[in-house]
C-alpha cells in the first residue's frame, strides 16, 4: 500500500464539527503503518526510565514535575532520521506516549510517599513500587471507557493544549521546509528563555508590581496581591487554550485572590488572641499567599471535586455507550464495526485487569496487618476516588493541560481519615494505610490525565487507540520501579521535607509531602475537617454550573495559583485577535495565519518545556548554583520586573508578527 500523505493535519482538526461532519485523521484507518514496533517500544522504555530518574529529583527538589511528554516527542522526531528505515509518525506517537507515562507516575510518587520516609514508617521497595504500579494501571483501565467521550465525541469542545503542542511537534517535524523551521525558532527562542528565567537570577521570573507604591498599599493593607509568571511555556498555554477558557480559568484566580482572600483577610484581622482552623497562625499575621494557602486552597478543592461529579454526570451516557460497543466488539468479533483508529482494548480485558488490580490492591492492604473490614473500606475508598478521579483528571488536561493532582489528593486523604477513624484505624498503621491510598488514587488521576492527553494525539494523527493504551502498561511498569528505587536511593542520601536535629543529610523541600504528611498526621490524631469550605468550593462550583460557565475551568482557576492564570490570559487574548485576523484574510492566507500561530504558540510550550528538563538537569550536579548567571540589577526589584515585563512583551509580538508574517510557498 503506498504510505499516506502525513505532512498536514485536517483543516477540521480543531473546531468542532458541523452537523454529519467526520474528522479523517492524518494516517487513515485503512493504512497500516509500523506503530509498537521493538524500535518505538524500546526507545519509549528508555526514554520513560531517564525522565522518570531525573523528574524525581527535581520534583523533590523544587516541587515541578518535569513536562517530559514534549520534550520526547522532540527526541522522537530527532531518533527518527538516524535508522535506515526512517521512523513512521505512529512509531514517534508510540514512543512519545510511552516515554509520557514518565512524569505522571513521578507526580503521583513523589507527591506522596516521601510522607512516609518524613513519618519515619520506612516503607519496603516493592511496597512504593506496588503503589505507583497499581494506580497508574487503574488510572489507565478507567480512563479508556471514557477516550470516546473526550476523544471523539467533544472533538472541537476542548483545546487540548499540551496534545496540540506534541501533534504539531510531530506534524511540522514530520513536514520539513519553513514550518520546520519555525517551530525549531520558536522552540529554541522560548527554551533559552525559560531555561534562563527558571534556573538562573538573570531578571525576575514573577512579577508583582509592588515596587509601586499604591500595588505595594494595596497588597499590605487589604492582601490583594497580583502575580503573573512572565514565561513562555504559559504564553503558548493560554495561546492554545483560547480566550474563552483562558478567561474561565483567570476569573477563578481573580475570584480566589482579589475577592476571597482579601475577605478573610478583613474578618480574620480583628482576631487577634486565637487561630481560626485550618490556619497555623492568626489570620492577622498571615501574607495573601498564607491567606490563599491555608483557606482558599481548600475551597477551591471543592469546587473542583464538585465541578468533577457534574463532568461525570454529563459523561455517563457516552460511557455507556462505550461499554456497549466494546461488548458488541467481544461478542461478535474486534472487527466487527470498529475501524483501526476507533478500536480499544477488548472490554473483558478491562473488567479483568480492574479485578486483578483491585485484588492484588486489597492483599496489599491487608499486609499491613489491619482488619477485613478496614481492607474492603479502604478498597473501596482507593477505587472509588480513583475512577471518580479519572473524569477530573481528564477534563482538566484537555482544557487547561493543568492536572489538579495535589488538592484532589488532599480531598483523598482527608475523606479516607475521617471515614477509616470511625472503623477504629489510627497511629502509624493507620498513617500508612491511608498514604498508600491517596498515593494509588494520585499516580491513577496523574496516569490518566497524561493518557488522554496521548490519545488525543493519536486520534488527531491516525493511530491505533488499542496499541496505544496496550504499551502504556509497560512504561507504568518500568517508570513505577524507577521511581521507586530513585525515591529509596534518594531517601538514604537526603532529608525529606524539613532537617531533623542531628542528621547532617542535606535536605530536599519534598513540598506536596510535606504537605500530605502534615495533612495524615492531623487526621490521624482526630483533628476536626473544615467542611465549611469544601461546602463553600461546592457552592461555587454548582452556581457556575447553573449561570453555564465551565465549572471544572473556574474551579481549577480558584484552585491554581494567580500567576499560572494571568499570563494564559495573555495568550487567549493573543490567539482571539489572531484569528480575528486570520477570518478577516480569509482563503489560504488566512488559513496560513491560523497555522503559524498554532506552530509558534507550540513551540513556545515544547521550548519552554525543553528549558524546564535542562534547568533540572543542572541541579543534579553538585555544586551549582543558581547565581552562576546573575545581573547586576536582579536585587533591584523595579528594574528587574520591569525588564521581565519587556521581555515578556517581546515573546508576544514575536507570537503576533510571527503568525501574521506573509511567506512565500511553503516547502
Amino acid at each position: 500500500m503506498e504510505a499516506p500523505d502525513t505532512k498536514s493535519l485536517p483543516e477540521n482538526a480543531y473546531r468542532p464539527l458541523a452537523p454529519g461532519e467526520t474528522y479523517a485523521p492524518l494516517v487513515p484507518a485503512t493504512a497500516r503503518l509500523p506503530e509498537t514496533t521493538p524500535r518505538s517500544v524500546g526507545w519509549g522504555l528508555l526514554l520513560c526510565v531517564v525522565f522518570t530518574v531525573a523528574s524525581a529529583y527535581s520534583g523533590l527538589k523544587v516541587g515541578q514535575v518535569m513536562e517530559a511528554a514534549i520534550p520526547i516527542s522532540i527526541l522522537a522526531i530527532g531518533l527518527a532520521r538516524v535508522f535506515a528505515r526512517r521512523s513512521s509518525l505512529l512509531e514517534n506517537v508510540i514512543i512519545t506516549g510511552i516515554g509520557g507515562v514518565s512524569g505522571s507516575v513521578v507526580a503521583g510518587a513523589i507527591f506522596t510517599l516521601p510522607a512516609l520516609y518524613i513519618l519515619e514508617l520506612d516503607p519496603h521497595p516493592l511496597q512504593t513500587t506496588f503503589i505507583c504500579l497499581a494506580g497508574a494501571c487503574l488510572g489507565v483501565l478507567f480512563l479508556i471507557p471514557l477516550r470516546r467521550y473526550f476523544v471523539r465525541e467533544m472533538h472541537g469542545a476542548f483545546p487540548y493544549p499540551e496534545a496540540t503542542a506534541i501533534t504539531e511537534v510531530l506534524v511540522t517535524g514530520e513536514k520539513g521546509g519553513s514550518q520546520a523551521k519555525l517551530l525549531l525558532q520558536a522552540t529554541g527562542i522560548a527554551g533559552v528563555y525559560d531555561f534562563l528565567v527558571t534556573t538562573f537570577h538573570p531578571w525576575k521570573e514573577f512579577v508583582d508590581l509592588q515596587f509601586v507604591p499604591a500595588v505595594r498599599d494595596l497588597a499590605e493593607r487589604a492582601r490583594m496581591a497580583l502575580s503573573f509568571d512572565a514565561v513562555g511555556f504559559i504564553l503558548g498555554l493560554g495561546y492554545v487554550m483560547g480566550l474563552r477558557s483562558s478567561m474561565v480559568l483567570c476569573a477563578g484566580g481573580a475570584l480566589s485572590n482579589l475577592v476571597l482572600v482579601p475577605l478573610i483577610w478583613m474578618i480574620g484581622s480583628g482576631i487577634t488572641d486565637g487561630l481560626v482552623y485550618p490556619g497555623t497562625i492568626p489570620i492577622a499575621e498571615m501574607s495573601a499567599g498564607q491567606i490563599f494557602r491555608g483557606y482558599v486552597r481548600f475551597i477551591g478543592v471543592g469546587a473542583i471535586a464538585t465541578a468533577g461529579i457534574f463532568g461525570i454526570v454529563k459523561s455517563l451516557r457516552i460511557v455507556a455507550g462505550s461499554f456497549a460497543i466494546a461488548a458488541r466488539a467481544f461478542r461478535h468479533g474486534e472487527a466487527h464495526g470498529q475501524e483501526r483508529t476507533d478500536r480499544d482494548l477488548p472490554v473483558m480485558a478491562i473488567l479483568a485487569g480492574v479485578v486483578v488490580s483491585a485484588l492484588t490492591a486489597g492483599v496489599f492492604f491487608a499486609s499491613l496487618g489491619v482488619g477485613l473490614t478496614v481492607v474492603l473500606v479502604g478498597l473501596g475508598l482507593m477505587l472509588l476516588f480513583s475512577f471518580f478521579f479519572t473524569s477530573v483528571a481528564a477534563n482538566a488536561i484537555a482544557t487547561t493541560a493543568r492536572n489538579p493532582v495535589s488538592g484532589m489528593t488532599m480531598l483523598t486523604i482527608i475523606v479516607s481519615s475521617v471515614v477509616l477513624l470511625r472503623f477504629g484505624l489510627s497511629g502509624t498503621t493507620g498513617m500508612f494505610f491511608v498514604m498508600a491510598i491517596a498515593g494509588m488514587v494520585c499516580t491513577a488521576l496523574s496516569v490518566s490525565g497524561q493518557t488522554i492527553t496521548d490519545l488525543k494525539t493519536g486520534y488527531w494523527l491516525g493511530s491505533t487507540p488499542a496499541a496505544q493504551e496496550r504499551v502504556k502498561f509497560y512504561g507504568a511498569i518500568v517508570s513505577a520501579i524507577a521511581a521507586a528505587a530513585t525515591i529509596l536511593l534518594l531517601a538514604r542520601t537526603f532529608q525529606f521535607g524539613e532537617a531533623a536535629v542531628g542528621d547532617v543529610r542535606p535536605v530536599l523541600a519534598a513540598p506536596q509531602a510535606a504537605i500530605m504528611k502534615a495533612l495524615v498526621e492531623g487526621f490521624m490524631s482526630q483533628q476536626p475537617v473544615a467542611w465549611i469550605l469544601f461546602g463553600a468550593g461546592a457552592v461555587i462550583a454548582l452556581v457556575a454550573e447553573m449561570v453555564r460557565i465551565p465549572a471544572l475551568v473556574f474551579a481549577l482557576g480558584m484552585y491554581l495559583p494567580l500567576e499560572l492564570n494571568t499570563p494564559a490570559l495573555v495568550g487567549g487574548f493573543l490567539a482571539h485577535f489572531i484569528e480575528r485576523r486570520s477570518n478577516a484574510l480569509g482563503g489560504e492566507t488566512g488559513r496560513t495565519v491560523r497555522e503559524r500561530g498554532i506552530i509558534i504558540a507550540s513551540g513556545l510550550m515544547a521550548g519552554g518545556a525543553l528549558g524546564g528538563v535542562l534547568g533540572a538537569g543542572l541541579r543534579l550536579f553538585e555544586g551549582f548554583s543558581e547565581d552562576w548567571i546573575r545581573a547586576p540589577f536582579y536585587d533591584n526589584e523595579a528594574v528587574s520586573q520591569i525588564v521581565s515585563i519587556a521581555l515578556f512583551t517581546g515573546l508576544c509580538l514575536y507570537l503576533w508578527f510571527g503568525a501574521l508574517r506573509r511567506r512565500s510557498k511553503e516547502s
